[in-house]
């Protein structure tokens, strides 16, 4: 089937999103509206929403080229979330009985208004980084499903214009019912494409013979200077992420109730699973028939596995719909990412520390301005980047050193301090950004990977965050128990 019925479809169906958050947009009329849909989201809609939230294409893209490099031992970068997940399970009705707007606001209550700033600086380079890449992944997926009448350049402009107009006009209320026909799609489409694509490649036993047997073992030995620490660093940057992750937090915050919010985690949790290991299938078992038509020494040039299944294995309705999840993945991430961190602007900085009492009106004008500021600045990113992958586990991991583990000791840990929580996020995201900077100056032999000496960064970036964490607050005052009251009610 030709590559422009594909691209028609679409299209037509971005189009049609369009019109629905043109009439949504009409219904914001406050700054919670808008930033959490006005606390409103049952859990059937928050479970979509999350699901689409988290698989973006760090999924399709970055998970289908680690898996045509890797094999099975790609369901590690997958696996981090899972466990994250279930750990988020016993903190969403917290979050959501604690009813703020950001991050930002917990770390401030906690720990103080430096700590709120420096988080959200973290936050601001992370989330700008991973809405880039969606911007490069959907210029990427227009590329190929279109036969290369759309060039890369030009998908990447097509899928930074809808995910910049699409949060502009209207916030969190778009972004949730958008995500809510988006998440639907993801997973049926997964759930319909397994079958054909198993059948088409010949199976298991086809499988076995064209690929490495370290494509079906729990590490590739042939991945990376040190397989096993690599896959532990992917593991431990999706975990770190999605412990800390404002935008899922910004979802809790617009649960209806404590009780939606957790039953929503639940079925989050088996969606997740479920898309995340159907994706490594597919990509497994197509790179398997695909094989001599993809060079995996090419950035990006993996992450075309499960496009190319879409348009070749598949029935073409199947394949349709596929295609639409890949396309939907890239477009709901990017609004959640993006809105985030506009988020964290105005109400951690501006309204925080330069105008407190702003009308809605202009509260929500400004955010509007600052989404669309940020989308050109992510998209200027996206034209320097190349490597989907590289730079997941970069954001990945810059976020969940310096903010995640702050966080959790906010919910946590009563023993941590200001100085601790304050000191955690400096340092950490300086060890990020100090370790980047030296994998870029070492010789390509001693930063395999962008590794430095073969270590990933997520290793001494956590070390040196949880340290400063542990030790400066545990040289430092208690905090009063009136600081603690918000988060550790005494039991009635």
């Amino acid at each position: 089937m030709s590559g422009t019925w594909y691209i028609v479809i679409i299209l037509l169906y971005l189009l049609v999103l369009t019109v629905f958050n043109f009439i949504r947009a009409k219904r914001i009329k406050s700054q919670e509206d808008f930033m959490v849909a006005g606390r409103s989201l049952k859990w059937s809609v928050m479970v979509f929403t999350l699901i689409c939230t988290w698989i973006g294409s760090g999924t399709f893209i970055a998970g289908a080229e680690f898996a045509a490099k890797a094999g099975f031992s790609a369901l590690w970068l997958a696996a981090g979330a899972w466990v994250g997940i279930i750990l988020i399970y016993f903190l969403a009705a917290k979050i959501q009985t604690f009813g703020q707007y950001t991050i930002g606001d917990i770390l401030e209550a906690r720990f103080g208004p430096v700590a709120r700033v420096f988080g959200a600086f973290a936050l601001l380079i992370s989330f700008t980084v991973i809405v880039s890449y969606q911007f490069v992944a959907g210029g990427f997926i227009l590329n190929v499903i279109s036969d290369g009448k759309i060039s890369a350049s030009t998908g990447t402009m097509i899928a930074a214009l809808f995910v910049i107009l699409f949060t502009a006009l209207g916030g969190m209320m778009a972004i949730a019912y958008t995500d809510l026909p988006n998440g639907i799609i993801i997973v049926l489409a997964c759930l319909l494409a397994v079958p054909f694509v198993y059948s088409a490649t010949g199976g298991f036993a086809q499988a076995t013979k064209v690929l490495d047997p370290g494509y079906f073992a729990a590490v590739n030995t042939q991945f990376g200077a040190h397989p096993a620490l690599k896959v532990g660093g992917y593991f431990l940057s999706t975990l770190f992420l999605l412990l800390g992750v404002q935008s899922m937090y910004q979802k809790f915050y617009s649960a209806k109730s404590a009780k939606d919010a957790k039953k929503a985690v639940v079925w989050w949790t088996i969606g997740t699973i479920f898309v995340e290991t159907v994706v490594v299938v597919i990509a497994v078992f197509a790179y398997s028939k695909f094989k001599g038509q993809i060079d995996l020494t090419i950035p990006k040039e993996g992450g075309k596995v499960v496009l190319m299944a879409a348009r070749s294995l598949v029935p073409f309705p199947v394949g349709v719909l596929l295609l639409a999840a890949a396309c939907a993945v890239v477009i709901s991430t990017g609004m959640n990412y993006l809105l985030s961190p506009s988020t964290n602007i105005m109400r951690d900085i501006y309204q925080r520390f330069i105008k407190k009492d702003a009308s809605q009106k202009t509260m929500i004008a400004l955010q509007k301005v600052i989404i669309v500021l940020l989308g050109l600045i992510a998209f200027f990113l996206a034209t320097q980047l190349t490597s989907v992958l590289s730079q997941a586990l970069f954001a990945y991991t810059i976020y969940g050193v310096a903010i995640t583990p702050t966080l959790i000791a906010a919910l946590a840990w009563k023993r941590a301090t200001k100085a601790g929580g304050v000191v955690s996020i400096i340092s950490g995201t300086a060890a990020c950004i100090l370790l980047k900077i030296i994998a870029g100056v070492l010789p390509p032999d001693k930063a395999p990977d962008g590794d430095p000496w073969g270590i990933p960064i997520i290793y001494p970036a956590l070390a040196v965050s949880i340290i400063a964490l542990v030790v400066v607050s545990l040289l430092t005052p208690k905090p009063k128990p009136e600081e603690l009251e918000k988060f550790f009610p005494k039991k009635q």
